[in-house]
């Protein structure tokens, strides 16, 4: 089975660099306590269980304040919680640095969840919609900065932590100002929904069959993490500087499978089998770190191996999640952030619990078991996860030629014409063919697919070959008029501000002459009509457009 084609996740626009950079800076929160966490209980007279709340009151509250993100959101703008987010992780890390006793520190971690829920939720959704790299490179710009924040968080942490266990919260501080600062200049404000979202609503989401499984699966794949993650540095007994080394390495992994790894193997295995095979080697590994977690040896190197894993699992996730939901999604990543967050939560202190109570073997079994128990529960929804990869390789930057590429010419100064299945569309298609004859040039017809993904819609996406034939017939048309023409669906049009992004993307990637369009009417496809779709191709074009007046539009020929 093909997979999809290559992304290009680093050609963006300044904007997703500046928010990229503080996902960056954002994700180091989850690895920065790990080389602290002796000194802490060293320091501050606190039992492994007692530090690991670091991480239980971080996550827990994150997982319950995603609820609220899309409510806010959807309210005050992507742009202003991305900043409110920044600014409350800003005062809470520092807070957190400055406490004197451990259950300060716990609070503010807490504080510092709520702004990480607000940015992170926001921040994918912001990635994807100013991306100009297509969605999947989208996706792995933003699972590339979680693993170089979880790289870099550790190294930054140990630093800081060998002169004192508080210089880990104050550099981040610092470094989420920056962030701040860069999201203030540099992002710019996205359009409000047309529906401001409930407080219900990603609970609601948790209906869909395929966005409740991925979030479960995603459980139990952070239970075993976020066990490795939260207890693992114990029986290391390493000092904060080596700590940070052997957590830096094994980010380093999760960095580079993310961005390439996963691609690699999805192409080869396909979406649902590079899952499974993901999460049963995790699962392996999870049992060798139980079997030699009294060998630092053994324990170091079967850790820092499992970066490969997390990383490859971390982009393939979150792109199926954000496919399969028919949700916006602001609101899918809400929902599934809630899910998968409340057992990263958990895990590190039920596994402090459960060394008191056994010994230091048992939480990683368990870990292993909830990998175990992840694949099962991903197996119930196999039928899903084919339907997520079709959609993904119908994503944009990714499109699906519905006539050979041969029968066009090159791409250097091809028109575009974008057409829906309205009134309009023939003769968009008309005027198309007639700019291309005078200008001894060939027509790349467009239609976006939509997905059903508006607020409060449970719509089925349009059908790829209802798609396929409507772009088919208007390349059949231009074939008749001796005009070289291809056609390509765009798929993967979360709203209609995607598809003018969508077509304005691929005009720029052909290097096209023009792109014919038709002016806003009641009928057809509502995508190409759309006031947002239509300011987003303004914004994003960079070259000529023209608008076919429905004054003289024909009728659609049969």
């Amino acid at each position: 089975m093909s997979g999809p084609a290559t992304a290009r996740p680093f050609q963006q626009p300044k904007a997703v660099f500046a928010v990229a950079f503080a996902c960056v800076v954002s994700f180091m929160g989850i690895g920065l306590v790990d080389p602290i966490l002796p000194a802490i209980s060293e320091d501050l007279d606190a039992t492994p269980s007692q530090v690991s709340l670091l991480f239980t009151s971080y996550l827990v509250v994150t997982a319950v304040a995603m609820l609220v993100t899309g409510w806010v959101s959807s309210r005050i703008g992507a742009k202003r919680t991305l900043i409110v987010g920044l600014a409350v992780i800003v005062v809470f890390s520092a807070l957190a640095g400055a406490s004197g006793s451990i259950d300060g520190i716990v609070g503010f971690r807490a504080g510092w969840g709520v702004g990480n829920a607000l940015f992170i939720a926001t921040s994918l959704a912001v990635i994807v919609a100013s991306a100009s790299g297509g969605f999947v490179g989208a996706i792995v710009l933003y699972e590339t900065a979680l693993g170089l924040g979880i790289a870099v968080g550790p190294l930054l942490g140990g630093l800081l932590g060998d002169i004192s266990w508080r210089g880990p919260f104050y550099g981040v501080s610092v470094l989420m100002a920056i962030a701040l600062l860069a999201t203030v200049i540099l992002v710019e404000p996205l359009p409000k929904p047309a529906r401001k979202t409930r407080l219900s609503d990603p609970l609601r989401a948790l209906r869909h069959r395929g966005l409740l499984t991925l979030s479960l699966t995603a459980l139990c794949y952070n239970w075993a993490f976020f066990t490795m993650l939260g207890y693992a540095p114990f029986p290391m007994e390493l000092s904060a500087v080596k700590l940070g080394l052997v957590f830096t390495a094994w980010g380093a992994l999760v960095a580079l499978f993310a961005v390439a790894g996963a691609p690699w193997l999805q192409r080869r295995l396909g979406l649902a089998r590079t899952l499974y095979v993901n999460l049963a080697l995790f699962a392996v590994v999870m049992v060798v770190i139980a079997l030699g977690v009294d060998h630092r040896a053994v324990l170091i190197g079967a850790v820092v191996v499992s970066g490969v894993f997390i990383g490859v699992n971390n982009t393939v996730t979150t792109q199926a999640v954000m496919t399969v939901s028919p949700v916006d999604r602001p609101v899918a990543s809400a929902a599934y952030g809630f899910v998968r967050f409340i057992g990263g939560g958990l895990a590190p202190y039920v596994a402090g619990k459960l060394v008191e109570a056994t010994n230091l073997h048992v939480p990683f079994y368990v870990g292993a078991g909830a990998l175990v128990l992840g694949i099962g529960i991903l197996a119930t929804a196999h039928d899903l996860l084919g339907a997520a990869e079709r959609r993904q390789r119908e994503a944009p930057g990714h499109e699906a030629a519905v006539t050979p590429a041969a029968a066009a010419t090159g791409g250097d100064g091809v028109i575009v014409a974008a057409v829906d299945d309205g009134p309009l569309a023939a003769e968009v298609t008309r005027t198309a063919g007639r700019l291309a004859r005078l200008n001894g040039r060939a027509v790349h017809v467009l239609h976006a697919r939509e997905l059903g993904l508006g607020a409060g819609t449970a719509a089925e996406a349009e059908e790829v070959a209802a798609a396929r034939e409507v772009v088919r017939r208007h390349v059949d048309t231009l074939a008749g008029q001796d005009v070289p023409a291809t056609g390509h669906v765009l798929g993967d049009a979360a709203d209609h501000g995607d598809v003018g992004r969508m077509i304005a993307a691929y005009a720029d990637r052909t290097g096209a002459r023009a792109i014919v369009i038709g002016v806003p009417t009641h009928g057809g496809l509502p995508a190409l009509i759309d006031a947002s779709a239509s300011r987003e191709l303004w914004r994003h074009a960079h070259c000529h457009i023209l608008i076919v007046n429905p004054s003289t539009a024909h009728a659609p020929a049969a």
